[in-house]
Order: C-alpha cells, then sequence, then structure tokens
C-alpha cells in the first residue's frame, strides 16, 4: 500500500509539473543552468575573505528564504555549503551620537556661505555614529556583525578512481539541483533541494546497482561550533561572537538519513552510511534570532529544527519533492520569457558566459539570466523570513564583504527591483518587515543626531536595528535611505492596489514624511527647500577653492528622493481619503523643494551647484533616481530633464562609468527607460561579459546578489514600462531580439502583460485587469484607452 501511495504522489507531482508547464496555452520555456565538470569542493588553504574562493563561484545556489545551499556536485568529496538567513554575528548596540545635532547649523552656514573645506571638516568630526560603527565593513568582532555562513556538510565517498558522464545542473522550473556521473560501472545520481513548506534541505542519493552507496558525511563550520549525535541526528550547534566580548546568537543544525538497506552507524562527529542502495538526507536549520525591536533574541530554535526534520523524515521523497515544486512553480511559472522559440540549450552555462565574453549574443543566456534573477528572489526572500541581503542568503565566509548587510544607499533597494514588475509580489514582503523594524531605533536616531520627528536611516543597516550614520561621513551621510525604503511601500501599492498593506504601513510612511519636513531648510539665496548636510553616495566634488568635498546642501539624490516620497505620501492620502492639515503641509513643502536642474553643458546637475566630478565616471547615478527607479522625470511628461538625464547618462559613460555589475545593471533600466533600446542592450552585455561568474551569480566585484536582480529588472524594462499612468509596450526591444514573447509581466494599475513579437514588431498583446481599473496603453504610436472588468481580458492592439 505504501508503495502504491508514493507512486501515486509521484504521478501527481509529475502531473502537477506537466500542467504547470502548459497554463494559458504557452509553453514553459524550459531553462537550465548545467555543467559537465564539478565545482572542486576542498578550501582553499590560503583562501581570501575579502576574495571570493572561484570554485565556490561554480556551485550552484538553492534556498527556501530562510535555509540555503551551495551544491558544488564534486565526485569523491562533495560540498554542500550551507546558509540561514538570520546567521549573524554582532548585537544591538548604541551608536548614536549626541555631538551630532549641535554641529549641524554651524555646518549648514559654512555650506550656505560657500566654506566647504570648514563644512567637510566640522562634519567629518561631528555627523558620524559613536562606537565602531559598521568596523569599516570588516563588523565580525565589533557589535555591528557579519552575516555569515552556517557551515558545511561533507560527504566523504572515499573513493578516488576515475569516473565519467559526467553531468551536474540547476533546473530553474523545479529549483532543484542534480548531478549525475559513472564510477567502477555504476551509474550514480544525487537530487537536491530546499523546500520552504517543509523547511527542509532534502538530498536524494541513488544507484543502478545494489549496494554501491557508501560514505561518511561531517557538519562543520571554520569557528565556534560544536558536533554530536543524538537521537539518530547529526546536531552541530553554537554561538556567534556578540562584538561585546560574549556569546550572542544561538544557532543549530541537524541532519538526520534514511537509507534502504545496508548500515548506519554514529559517532560524535559524523554518520556512516554502508552498501546502501538509495540514501535520503534531511537537513534543517535554525537560530534563535527574532525580528523585533529592542529584544531580538527569543525564537525556539532548537524545537523548531527538530519538529521540521522530525516531520519531514516522516514523509516520503515523493510527497516532499511534490509539495516542494508546488509551491515553488506557483510563483515562478507566472512569468514566461522566450527570445529563442525554445531551441535546445547545447552549451554548458560556463562555456556560454565565456563565450558571451567575445561574441557579446547569446539570446539563451539572456532567457536564463532573466528568469535566474526570479530564481534568486523565490529563493532568498520569502513572506515572513528576512529580505535578501547584499548577497541574498548565500555566503561562504565569517566575514562577509561589507557584512552581507543591508546598504541603503541603492543596494538592499536594487534587490526588489524585478519584485513587482515580474510577478513576484509576495517576496517583496520581507523588505516592508525590515523597514517597519526600523521605526523605533530610527526614531530615536532622528531625534539623537537631528533634534527631528519621524523616524531615519542611514546608508547601511543590519538585523539589530542599526540607524545611526556610518563610521565616515564620506559615505555614512547618506539621510534619504529611508526616503528610498518608504519608496517601495508606494511601489508594492501601486501594482497591487492592496489597500490593506497601504493602511499598514501608512505610519511608517507618515514618520518618514515627519523626519524630512523638519530635516529640509530654506535655501537663502532662492527660497527652495533644501536638504543637508548631505551627500551625493560615496562621490566627490571639487569645490572652488580646490578641496575635494562630498557634503553640500541639496544634492539632487536627496532632493529627488524626497520629492518622491512626499508625492507617494499625497498619492497614499487619497487613496485613503485622508484630507487634514498635515496633507496640505506636505503639499506645499513638496511644491518649495529645489527640484532638478540642467547644468551649462545640458547635464543634469547631482549637486545644487555646477562642481566639476573629482570621478567623472562613478559607479553611482545618484542624481538619476528621478528617471529611475522614480518617476519625476520621463520622456514623455519632462523630455527637457529626460535630454538632460540621457546626456549625464553618456558622460558617465564616456568616463569609464557602469563598471561594476549592480552599476552596469542599472544602466539597463535608465536606457530602458529613456527607450534607448541598444544601449540597454549594450548595457546588458557589460554585465554579462564583465560581471558574470560560472554559475552566473553577480560580481561587483567581489560577489554582490544586486546585480543579478537588477538585471532581471532591467530586462523587464525593457519589455515593459508602466510609469506616467500608461502602460507601454515593447519600449526598448533591441534588435537583436528580433522574435520573441513573454507573458505575466505586471503593470501598475493591477495589470498583467501577454505579448508576442515578430520582425521586431508587437503581434499580440493581452492585458489581464486584476482590480478592474482605467487602462492606457501605448505601443510606439498607437494609443489604446478603455474601462476594465475584474478578471477579464483585453487585446489592444491586435488585428
Amino acid at each position: 500500500m505504501k508503495n502504491f501511495l508514493s507512486f501515486l504522489i509521484l504521478l501527481l507531482s509529475n502531473s502537477f509539473i506537466f500542467f504547470s508547464c502548459n497554463q494559458s496555452d504557452e509553453e514553459i520555456t524550459q531553462l537550465k543552468l548545467w555543467y559537465k565538470e564539478p565545482a572542486n569542493a576542498r578550501i582553499p588553504d590560503n583562501e581570501n575573505p575579502w576574495i571570493d574562493d572561484p570554485e565556490w563561484l561554480k556551485a550552484l545556489p538553492l534556498g527556501n528564504g530562510s535555509l540555503g545551499a551551495m551544491v558544488y556536485g564534486d565526485v569523491n568529496f562533495e560540498r554542500i555549503q550551507l546558509n540561514e538567513e538570520s546567521m549573524w554575528s554582532g548585537s544591538p548596540d548604541e551608536n548614536n551620537n549626541p555631538e551630532s545635532f549641535p554641529a549641524i547649523s554651524k555646518i549648514r552656514k559654512l555650506l550656505f556661505d560657500e566654506k566647504y573645506r570648514e563644512a567637510s571638516e566640522l562634519t567629518a568630526k561631528t555627523q558620524i555614529c559613536k562606537s565602531y560603527g559598521s568596523g569599516n565593513g570588516n563588523g565580525t568582532n565589533v557589535p555591528y556583525g557579519s552575516f555569515q555562513t552556517l557551515g558545511n556538510l561533507w560527504i566523504n565517498f572515499s573513493n578516488n578512481t576515475e569516473y565519467g558522464n559526467y553531468y551536474r545542473e540547476l533546473n530553474l522550473n523545479n529549483a532543484v539541483a542534480k548531478v549525475s556521473y559513472t564510477q567502477n560501472r555504476v551509474n550514480f545520481t544525487r537530487e537536491i533541494f530546499t523546500s520552504f513548506p517543509d523547511q527542509v534541505m532534502v538530498l536524494k542519493l541513488t544507484s543502478d546497482k545494489p549496494k554501491q552507496i557508501s560514505f561518511e558525511c561531517k557538519l562543520d563550520r571554520p569557528e565556534r561550533f560544536s558536533t554530536k549525535t543524538e537521537n539518530n541526528q547529526l546536531i552541530m550547534f553554537g554561538e556567534l561572537n556578540d562584538g561585546k566580548g560574549g556569546n550572542g546568537l544561538k544557532y543549530i543544525s541537524r541532519l538526520k538519513i534514511k537509507n534502504v538497506n545496508g548500515k548506519i552507524n554514529y559517532t560524535d562527529s559524523s554518520i556512516v552510511i554502508e552498501n546502501s542502495d538509495e540514501v535520503i538526507l534531511f537537513l534543517t536549520a535554525s537560530t534563535n534570532y527574532l525580528l523585533k525591536y529592542p529584544n531580538y533574541i527569543g525564537r525556539d530554535y532548537i524545537n523548531i529544527s527538530n519538529t521540521n526534520i522530525e516531520n519531514a523524515f516522516k514523509k516520503d521523497y515523493e510527497e516532499l519533492y511534490y509539495n516542494h515544486i508546488r509551491d515553488y512553480q506557483k510563483y515562478y511559472n507566472r512569468v514566461n520569457f522566450n527570445l529563442t522559440n525554445n531551441e535546445k540549450d547545447t552549451i554548458p552555462t560556463d562555456l556560454r558566459v565565456q563565450n558571451f565574453k567575445e561574441n557579446k549574443n547569446d539570446l539563451k543566456l539572456v532567457e536564463l539570466i532573466f528568469q535566474y534573477g526570479r530564481y534568486l528572489l523565490i529563493s532568498s526572500s520569502r513572506p515572513g523570513k528576512l529580505p535578501a541581503n547584499l548577497q541574498g542568503i548565500w555566503t561562504n565566509k565569517i566575514q562577509t564583504p561589507w557584512n552581507g548587510d543591508y546598504h541603503t544607499n541603492i543596494n538592499v533597494q536594487m534587490n526588489y527591483w524585478p519584485a513587482e514588475i515580474t510577478n513576484l509580489s509576495e517576496m517583496h514582503l520581507p523588505l516592508f518587515n525590515l523597514i517597519e523594524s526600523l521605526v523605533i531605533p530610527g526614531k530615536q536616531t532622528a531625534k539623537v543626531h537631528y533634534n527631528a520627528n519621524g523616524w531615519v536611516i542611514h546608508p547601511i543597516t543590519n538585523v539589530w536595528g542599526y540607524t545611526a550614520p556610518g563610521e565616515n561621513s564620506s559615505w555614512g551621510m547618506h539621510l534619504s535611505a529611508s526616503a528610498w525604503l518608504c519608496s517601495h511601500i508606494g511601489e508594492h501599492y501601486k501594482f497591487t492596489l492592496d489597500k490593506n498593506f497601504l493602511k499598514e504601513m501608512f505610519p511608517v510612511l507618515k514618520s518618514s514624511v515627519e523626519f524630512y519636513l523638519d530635516w529640509l531648510v530654506e535655501d537663502p539665496k532662492s527660497g527652495k527647500l533644501v536638504s543637508g548636510p548631505a551627500g551625493s553616495p560615496e562621490n566627490s566634488f571639487i569645490a572652488p577653492d580646490g578641496s575635494k568635498c562630498q557634503i553640500s546642501m541639496g544634492p539632487a539624490h536627496d532632493q529627488q528622493l524626497i520629492w518622491n516620497l512626499f508625492n507617494n505620501f499625497i498619492f497614499t492620502c487619497k487613496e485613503l481619503k485622508i484630507s487634514n492639515e498635515f496633507v496640505e503641509k506636505v503639499k506645499i513643502s513638496q511644491e518649495r523643494l529645489q527640484g532638478p536642474k540642467i547644468g551649462s553643458d545640458g547635464r543634469l546637475l547631482e549637486w545644487n551647484e555646477e562642481f566639476q566630478e573629482v570621478e567623472p565616471g562613478h559607479r553611482h547615478m545618484s542624481h538619476l533616481i528621478a528617471l529611475h527607479p522614480g518617476s519625476q522625470i520621463s520622456l514623455s511628461k519632462t523630455p527637457e530633464l529626460a535630454k538632460a538625464a540621457k546626456k549625464s547618462l553618456q558622460y558617465r559613460i564616456d568616463n569609464g562609468g557602469g563598471h561594476t555589475g549592480w552599476s552596469a545593471a542599472w544602466l539597463i533600466n535608465l536606457y530602458a527607460r529613456l527607450q534607448e533600446s541598444e544601449n540597454a542592450k549594450k548595457s546588458l552585455d557589460v554585465v554579462l561579459s564583465k560581471s558574470t561568474s560560472p554559475n552566473l551569480f553577480g560580481q561587483h566585484p567581489p560577489f554582490q546578489m544586486d546585480a543579478n536582480f537588477g538585471t532581471t529588472s532591467g530586462i523587464a524594462e525593457m519589455l515593459l514600462t508602466s510609469n506616467d499612468d500608461e502602460i507601454q509596450l515593447l519600449p526598448a526591444l533591441p534588435k537583436e531580439w528580433n522574435n520573441g514573447k513573454v507573458s505575466g509581466l505586471c503593470a501598475k494599475g493591477g495589470f498583467e502583460v501577454d505579448m508576442k513579437w515578430k520582425n521586431g514588431e508587437l503581434i499580440y498583446a493581452k492585458i489581464i485587469s486584476k482590480n478592474g481599473k482605467f487602462c492606457k496603453v501605448k505601443y510606439k504610436n498607437k494609443v489604446a484607452s478603455f474601462n476594465t472588468e475584474i478578471g477579464d481580458e483585453y487585446y489592444p492592439f491586435n488585428d
């Protein structure tokens, strides 16, 4: 009976996969990362903590939002490098600096008097955090902390004989990794996935001959761990450094094994399998972390991890496999993108990446990188979990680059650019949980540093509620981060029209507005409201006295983000039917804001004055926020500003800009908004040829996940934009993408869009209305406007 049940579950699983892949009469493009060689699982003896192990960048990532795994596929000595989303050293700390506020008015006066050198010197002394801050990006042993590896699962097969027919893959359609090879005339297969519904990693090992599977497996990490066996489980546990000389977060990982025939033996540090026909490994992990200010510790991690593994252990493999695929595909299968007419993939992925450096043309690689970004977002950001950090949920280090934290001067925001447009709105929710957790500590920072109401955050934060500036004002004096984070509230609502969400987040939005109303001051020359002292993220200018400075009044980056914040607040109040004196004050303040300015050479100014840049090709395009991801500047409504933005963008590139992975990815989005299809394609080419690893991880370098997410967003923006109260179809379609189709992309107003094109011309468009709103659609010079009903389909421009 049990075997029949397993067969039935497997049949249903396969039926579900078939059904999911044939929804809406569209065949879902089958996409895999695949290779003919393994990644070397052994850790280099001289590994530099700031340089990624090149073999790790060949391993294949799996994740269920909280549990991450990197599968090497080594034949004789397999390594599965493990992560848990909340593995953070450090602890809550007081970093607000009471010396900050007394100096603000003096700094402002110096800036208004154009005494930039003196203002910069005073800013450097006073507008910084107290204590260690982020440890200058090395926070492992200070209170700020670092996101860290959970450790490794090692599987030693003790068989060094030659092997052949090697193959490994990561199937994007079902989020399952596989390894197969032949050794000693036996065909071996490994199949691994991380399940969200069952909160477990599952690894199945099989062979085509009996009694061929033997190995020893261990769990370890570079430091601060112990292992034991208990109740037929191998358990790794420990406490991380709290940064104050004591122990902080507690963690646990559990491994349990189910085998068919053969023997299973336990030691204090390993599980040994001998002569089995089939083996299934189950692994769970948890920490005692809670995203709840001010007490971040309290989760019952011991019982959670044990319950998860024991419940999974009771289920047949087929049931676990079915649960995993059903859950994953309900998100992944929403969007299909095809440029190759489903041509067979005959080139290993690492070879595709290598070849692209030479030919700059591979439509299959474009399909892969687009859906890979969606895959990574599903894998690293699930409802109820922490948001994706600088590395998603994957790191192989104790000291992760830049602490693997949440950089709020573009990086964490870029992580979520594809969430709405590529139909993964639920994956956006963890970011809002983090934002809500920052309000209370952010209010304390606002009061101590600026004697202001509301809440504020600067360029970095962690899981411990860090909201103070950085330890160096040249990059750490970034006060518009909370305005930028709040822009995601407006974006999520405009795509979903979820008023319950808007009501829940309204206090967060209003509190952010309160801060900036207090922070803005009148420019004595223009009478406009300006932000400052402030910087344009990480960029510098040459002041009139010849000094190199970062701090000024009213840089475009701040002004544009504050305008956008006020705009979203006014829109929100209209949607929630809120009308009062505070709303009117915001409207007046928005009108008084210093807006975008055009310089004498036709470029959009980055600072409020026409300064010379120290680094003309700087990687940040901070003064173009209003073009993307914002909407203050557009081709249709502000053509002169759009022209100036284009000239600024070209100037940046001509001087070497866009040279890092995330920066080049941002260029794709910016050029898509400008409807510059070939320049958008060139920017995509830069990402794929210069900043993409063999496993398609994006490179800053080192590895950062934002390049992947920004690239996926950019490709979507090339196909569809929905700003200015209209949907634009194929606004930046390059000539290389001559024929293709896409389905399931989302537009603001609650619409889903399907399109087909041939010889560069749209031949089919379908609009599905999810909320029954008025719809305006544009394709080239054609415009269609119509009322809609919930659930109905519309076909503009179709003959």
